[in-house]
């Protein structure tokens, strides 16, 4: 991949430190447009499920609210990565980012006349949707474009840094608006937070963009996207272990709003609190992400097993305080296995290949919600929020060990375990090495 004229002479890459892609401009331009459309997303998504629960009472209903949000990535997210490969990624956004903006206004709209029902929360929640489809895939790969291969994993977290730094804002914020003037101002803000992101990118410097060959029209491209990955067990089984986690184990939303609603009997600030204190988590795990600089598949099992057997745990805390301390970490190790995945993925693929195969990573991470969201919200329901959360985290235990295991088998590893003083317990070690020490 070239970086335009006089790439040939470009000095070697500077060394990667916790911030270090924020010195090149562009990146510097995206990510603080990013920054405040992300608060005005997170203030919205608090204030829709709090809307839904009241129009409403159900926590099926904020189920089936998240399920239309992400049913167009599982029905055309594949598409969306089509479109992103082939199309220049800038000009894209600039679309994407206004019809997002639009979808807040329209719904700020109808809350502020008095004239909201939940089918139009249900409709808007769609037409978001349909507009992520493409916006996603183009977002993730545009980041390659914006600071090349050698700081790719270090912006890759930042992104998520800075989309939890927006988490820690938006929720409280929200929690505050929603009590004192209602859900219509926390929608308001969030059309109008996308001006931000807009402005980001008409500043930027298109000549200082790293050029990557775009993929022509043709047919077979989506075909060819998806035997590109079925070929590659470094890219295949992350995929796999985001989308159990992403379908089961992260529907907060309903398990949130249900434990506050029914288990401690609290309201939209309580919501909020949650939400704040796991965002706090995961804002911990993405700055250390972004400090690792690199992206291993044993750190990737590893925060996907922790996250599981946290999520179990929590489930049945017997106070409130506990279940609040316990999202802290659940957040962080959560976003270790989204950040770790997704910078491992980008890594292993092809720039040419980038915009499907991340469309299929977001697909399978976030499209499997129609799928896994009304059937948590059904269990929540029935059985009872403790049973729901600790059905997702069984569920994603489960995933990350089965994972954890074809991914030792494929890299030729075993685990060792030696309980002698001083040394590693438990570890994943070649065969070879493995009959060595027998």
């Amino acid at each position: 991949m070239s970086s335009g004229p006089g790439a040939d002479s470009a000095p070697a890459p500077s060394p990667t430190t916790m911030f270090s892609s924020l010195k090149i401009r562009n990146y510097r331009l995206f990510a603080t447009g990013q920054v405040v459309s992300n608060t005005g997303t997170w203030m919205q998504r608090i204030a829709q499920d709090w809307l839904v629960l009241t129009l409403t009472g159900s926590a099926s209903a904020v189920g089936i609210t998240i399920a239309l949000q992400f049913l167009p990535m599982l029905l055309f997210g594949l598409y969306g990565g089509v479109l992103a490969d082939r199309l220049p990624k800038r000009p894209l956004l600039l679309a994407t980012q206004c019809a997002m903006g639009l979808t807040g206004l329209a719904l700020a709209v109808l809350t502020l006349s008095g004239h909201v029902q939940v089918w139009n929360v249900y409709l808007t929640a769609f037409l978001l949707g349909l507009v992520t489809v493409v916006d996603n895939p183009a977002r993730q790969s545009f980041v390659a474009e914006m600071v090349g291969p050698d700081q790719l994993a270090n912006a890759v977290s930042l992104n998520s840094a800075n989309f939890q730094s927006a988490r820690l804002v938006g929720p409280a914020v929200a929690g505050v608006l929603i009590t004192a003037v209602g859900s219509g101002y926390a929608f308001l803000f969030n059309g109008l937070s996308f001006l931000a992101p807009i402005v980001g990118l008409l500043l930027m410097r298109p000549g200082e963009l790293h050029k990557v060959e775009r993929a022509p029209r043709g047919k077979g491209q989506l075909r060819e996207g998806l035997k590109y990955v079925a070929g590659r067990p470094e890219l295949i089984w992350p995929i796999v272990l985001v989308g159990f986690i992403g379908t089961f184990g992260f529907n907060f939303p309903i398990w949130l709003s249900a434990f506050v609603d029914d288990v401690y009997h609290s309201g939209a600030s309580t919501y909020g609190l949650l939400n704040t204190l796991m965002a706090g988590g995961s804002l911990a795990g993405a700055l250390l992400a972004a400090r690792r600089g690199t992206s291993r598949l044993r750190v990737l099992v590893g925060a996907a097993v922790l996250f599981g057997v946290l999520e179990i745990v929590t489930a049945f805390a017997p106070q409130f305080w506990i279940f609040a301390v316990l999202l802290v970490p659940i957040g962080m190790f959560g976003l270790t296995v989204n950040v770790t995945a997704n910078s491992s993925i980008q890594m292993a693929t092809e720039p040419a290949m980038r915009g499907r195969v991340m469309s299929l990573f977001m697909m399978v991470f976030v499209g499997g919600t129609p799928l896994g969201a009304p059937l948590v919200g059904w269990i929540t329901d029935t059985y009872g929020p403790r049973i729901g959360f600790a059905a997702g985290g069984t569920v994603a235990l489960i995933a990350a060990i089965g994972v954890g295991v074809m991914l030792a088998r494929v890299g030729g590893l075993r685990l060792k375990i030696d309980l002698r003083r001083g040394r590693r317990h438990v570890e994943f070690v070649p065969r070879e090495q493995l009959a060595t020490a027998a």
